[in-house]
């Protein structure tokens, strides 16, 4: 689990072909102290685990799953990446609950500086624009955001000095693809409601009777 403050940047140092998958080596910009083969940490936002590691660099194994669904199937060597260790529970939580398991890949649409922002907008597809809210949170890249505006086919985020200087994606050009998590919390509750309806409940087992036709007649939806 992370909290979508990255800690650092890294540098892509090594690509090796693993089967339908890749092995990837990464160079850290800050000491990996505390940090132990086997422990993850998540590049651009993908959870990944460590499985060799020498002083600053460190080495993942990558899934075809992983290659798929984030832009980690198109990295280059010398490209930079956010990084950020697994969450501790004495942890401040001070972006949101990031699973690192990208939902899917978005790609910068606008970009824009207003007084001392950087206004950016994502294109995404339906099936990642149907988790997102105004003022809700996103992990672009690992980065935790707020969301300022969306709709069915983008959303639209700040990004201060502070986050345009410590990550990628104050970098980002028009046209270039990231990684996007949306906040689980909706998810869980999509999955809740269409699994709970009567078509679905055992008729042998007492039900809460919660359905999308009693949330909304209840106002939620």
């Amino acid at each position: 689990m992370f909290t979508g403050i990255i800690e650092g940047l890294g540098t892509i140092s090594a690509i090796h072909p693993s089967g339908q998958g890749s092995r990837i080596s990464i160079n850290s910009d800050f000491a990996l102290s505390g940090t132990r083969i086997g422990d993850s940490i998540a590049v651009n936002g993908a959870c990944l685990t460590v499985v060799i590691l020498e002083g600053r660099r460190f080495t993942v194994d990558v899934s075809p799953e992983t290659l798929k669904r984030s832009v980690l199937g198109r990295v280059k060597l010398g490209e930079r990446v956010n990084l950020e260790r697994a969450l501790r529970l004495s942890d401040r939580l001070d972006g949101h609950l990031v699973s690192g398991h990208v939902d899917g890949i978005g790609s910068l649409r606008e970009r824009k500086t207003l007084a001392n922002a950087i206004v950016l907008t994502f294109s995404v597809a339906q099936s990642l624009s149907r988790y997102m809210i105004e003022k809700g949170s996103v992990a672009v890249d690992g980065t935790s955001l707020t969301i300022n505006r969306c709709d069915s086919a983008s959303f639209e985020v700040a990004i201060i000095p502070h986050t345009a200087g410590l990550t990628t994606i104050g970098h980002k050009k028009v046209g270039q693809a990231v990684n996007i998590e949306t906040d689980m919390i909706g998810k869980y509750v999509e999955r809740f409601v269409l699994n709970r309806g009567p078509a679905n409940r055992d008729p042998e087992k007492p039900g809460s009777g919660i359905d999308t036709a009693l949330l909304a007649k209840s106002g939620f939806i």
